[in-house]
């Protein structure tokens, strides 16, 4: 058989990647069954072999407003306005929750995924957007709890008013997954060669909630700790749940100019992300 007749019967070509910055949609695109074949995997495989099952999905979130409420608002006597408090923190850690899932899931695509990625080709992208998608649709259960008790203490008698800023809450949240998958990517390809920054993280990530407005109105730091109120205002997660609890409760305040700038660093954190992954992408299996 001719040669060229042999070249034309290729149906894909795979060749090293030539730019760090390199996001091939045509070619995630091409290979979205295994991207959602990824997304199945990593939804039914968390909880498989657990008694309860999917009911983690409510029970996490739930036990952990609960344990705020007690804590934060009837011990330390963080005040809420109208909002119910049991509301304000759910709020915060539906929030919350999506960005640690998505940055914990991503930082280990590199290690977990070994075996895989040193037999086969695909793009190495769609694993780490797979946890972003998964994740998303946990969160989706998790807004309809927050829906669920909305409406409960609508009806008894909260103080709770609709704010037509809602409708750019999923715009709000898609920040939030985009910068946990560029901190993710980052972190995944660093654990590579340095081990010890899977312990850092799920350490981190503690601290991090703590600065991060979770619990408390974002004022509230600047009032009482006004030395280390800069520490929340540099940080742009702060601004995500701040943010979001005025779209869902009407409640806080909004800063145009924190939201641009938690905007800027979702775009620099997740370019810079691509960047160490797509580097890391051609010697990780050398490393890991």
């Amino acid at each position: 058989m001719d040669k060229s007749n042999i070249e034309n019967e290729w149906l894909f070509e795979i060749t090293p990647k030539n730019k760090f910055f390199s996001l091939n949609f045509k070619e995630i695109w091409q290979y979205r069954d295994l991207l959602l074949l990824f997304v199945k995997r990593d939804i039914i495989t968390v909880y498989k072999q657990t008694v309860l099952g999917p009911l983690w999905y409510l029970i996490q979130p739930l036990f952990t407003s609960i344990t705020f409420t007690i804590i934060f608002n009837n011990v330390a006597g963080i005040k809420t306005g109208s909002i119910p408090p049991f509301l304000f923190n759910l709020a915060g850690i539906m929030v919350w929750n999506y960005f640690t899932a998505c940055l914990t899931g991503t930082s280990d695509t590199f290690k977990s995924n070994a075996g895989i990625f040193g037999k086969v080709y695909f793009p190495r992208i769609i694993t780490p957007l797979s946890i972003v998608i998964s994740n998303l649709i946990k969160f989706g259960i998790q807004f309809g709890i927050f829906i669920f008790f909305y409406i409960f203490f609508y009806f008894q008698g909260a103080h709770l008013q609709l704010n037509i800023s809602i409708l750019f809450f999923p715009i709000l949240i898609s920040f939030m997954g985009i910068l946990g998958l560029g901190l993710g990517m980052m972190i995944s390809s660093m654990v590579t060669k340095y081990r010890d920054l899977n312990n850092l993280v799920g350490f981190g990530v503690q601290l991090l909630m703590y600065v991060s407005a979770v619990m408390y109105p974002m004022e509230l730091i600047k009032e009482k700790l006004p030395k280390f109120g800069w520490i929340v205002e540099y940080n742009p997660l702060a601004y995500v749940i701040e943010t979001s609890r005025y779209m869902l409760l009407n409640i806080g305040n909004v800063s145009i100019l924190g939201l641009v700038y938690t905007m800027a660093v979702t775009v620099v954190v997740f370019f810079s992300g691509l960047l160490v992954f797509n580097r890391t992408e051609k010697s990780f299996i050398d490393t890991v």
